[in-house]
């Protein structure tokens, strides 16, 4: 087989893994209602099904992009989909709740670690043209995982039952142990005996969890409950032990020397606002499409696909266009077309025409398409090649936080506003579209403060650093 064609099976093994972490993070979406209804617990209960996922996917990034640089590629990608494969399979059998949170904290333990590593390893095969098209396609990837999930659990659940939603992922998975153990190379970026800092990684882990969990519960708790206040205290303090003893060791988990590139930081500050004002349309188009317009799940989906299908085709040929052209306009572009479309959803009322939705949400697409490939070709290439593991661990923190973030603010204010509008005594749809309309201004204060973030990272680049992995 030629080189290039290994090269792009690797990147079809690396992409899996990706995909699948980001399907089965959603893919529970759906299943809430029935899982509830079976184990005979409550929604808010069973909603740790989701929050106990993203919590162990998003803490371990940073630690897995660290190991990925000290151990073979090949046995830390073959272990992750292992551990993917077998929490996916355990959690089809699970017959309480307590167990299910068990077993997915399993699968999102797999699901960390093949999407820390997968743009270090993209960086290492491919250069150049290449290198942008295949962060490109991985992002892309990313973004339809996270968008299908919903619609095949759907599916699954009204042909099956909800145990049936984790059975897909298995073959998959378990593929990905044979290719990726034969395939992915055994890159150790950093050759030398090296420390790791077990004591920092704790501090860091207590931190991001208790800022983590905030978030997703922020909401629910209160924001001024007693319970987000520790939260914050326990964030705080455990983050300043983490950043003063980094700062005291010679074998930091996190180099934040690597803060200091501004097209690594500002960049990793822009992916996350971008998700931000993506996820506020993202959470609320289907919403407003069931709620208001009153069309069912399917027709629901077929008419958001085209963000999906935008997305797909724009981000290879953006990703593509950096890698020959470099990625200052093209992240300024991204944010700019997704403000666009946020200034017209703003608009949306009871009328508002089929064609109209589907065009902006091919908009979506395409502004997110421009953005992430560029973005991410960008923000690893800054980087020297020992930095890689933590440095693609860090971007896919950053995009997980954006998730996160995106989702927890949406929904705090979109309820809070509808609240206050129907308490003015307001009609539901009336209060729902004001709502609707708050938060989507929301959106795109987020699209422009990554207009703004991208401006700062790139601004005295025309090119792509090259040369340097």
């Amino acid at each position: 087989m030629k080189l290039n064609n290994v090269k792009w099976v690797i990147f079809t093994i690396i992409a899996t893994g990706n995909f699948l972490g980001m399907l089965d993070s959603s893919i529970v979406n759906l299943a809430l209602y029935p899982m509830a209804r079976d184990l005979g617990v409550s929604i808010s209960n069973v909603q740790w099904a989701i929050i106990a996922y993203t919590l162990v996917l998003t803490v371990f990034l940073p630690f897995w992009g660290k190991i990925g640089d000290l151990v073979p590629k090949n046995k830390l990608y073959a272990g992750g989909f292992l551990l993917f494969a077998l929490g996916s399979f355990l959690n089809s059998t699970a017959q309480s709740l307590p167990l299910l949170i068990t077993y997915r904290c399993i699968e999102a333990l797999g699901a960390s670690i093949v999407i820390s590593n997968a743009s270090s390893v993209i960086a290492s095969l491919f250069k150049g043209k290449e290198r942008g098209k295949a962060l490109g396609l991985n992002g892309c990837l990313v973004a339809v995982g996270g968008l299908l999930g919903p619609s095949l659990g759907g599916m699954l659940i009204q042909v099956f039952n909800w145990h049936a939603i984790f059975l897909p992922s298995i073959p998959i998975a378990l593929f990905g142990v044979y290719y990726s153990y034969k395939m992915v190379p055994s890159i150790v970026s950093q050759k030398e005996k090296v420390k790791f800092d077990y004591p920092g990684f704790i501090y860091f882990t207590i931190s991001l969890f208790a800022l983590l969990l905030a978030i997703s519960e922020g909401y629910h708790w209160g924001w001024s409950s007693l319970k987000i206040m520790s939260l914050g205290v326990i964030c705080l303090g455990f983050g300043f032990l983490f950043y003063y003893r980094d700062h005291k060791i010679s074998y930091p988990m996190i180099n934040f020397n690597l803060f200091s590139i501004r097209p690594f930081t500002f960049g990793n500050l822009a992916v996350m606002t971008s998700y931000m004002a993506m996820f506020t349309n993202t959470i609320l188009l289907p919403f407003y499409l069931q709620d208001i317009l009153k069309f069912k799940p399917f027709i629901t989906a077929l008419i958001i696909l085209p963000y999906s299908i935008v997305l797909m085709v724009t981000a290879p040929l953006s990703g593509s266009a950096a890698g020959k052209y470099g990625s200052k306009y093209l992240t300024l572009a991204g944010p700019i077309v997704t403000f666009a479309a946020l200034s017209i959803f703003i608009l949306f009322d009871e009328t508002t025409p089929v064609f109209l939705i589907m065009l902006l949400s091919g908009m979506m697409g395409l502004g997110n398409g421009l953005f992430q490939s560029p973005s991410n070709t960008a923000i690893i290439s800054s980087v020297d090649k020992e930095q890689l593991g933590i440095a693609s661990g860090i971007l896919a923190l950053s995009r997980n936080m954006g998730n996160i973030l995106g989702v927890a603010i949406t929904i705090t204010l979109f309820a809070s506003f509808r609240d206050i509008f129907q308490n003015l005594g307001l009609e539901y749809n009336i209060s729902f579209l004001k709502a609707y309309r708050y938060t989507m201004a929301c959106g795109m204060f987020f699209a422009f403060c990554c207009v703004v973030l991208s401006f700062i990272a790139y601004k005295d680049s025309d090119k792509v650093v090259k040369g340097k992995n």
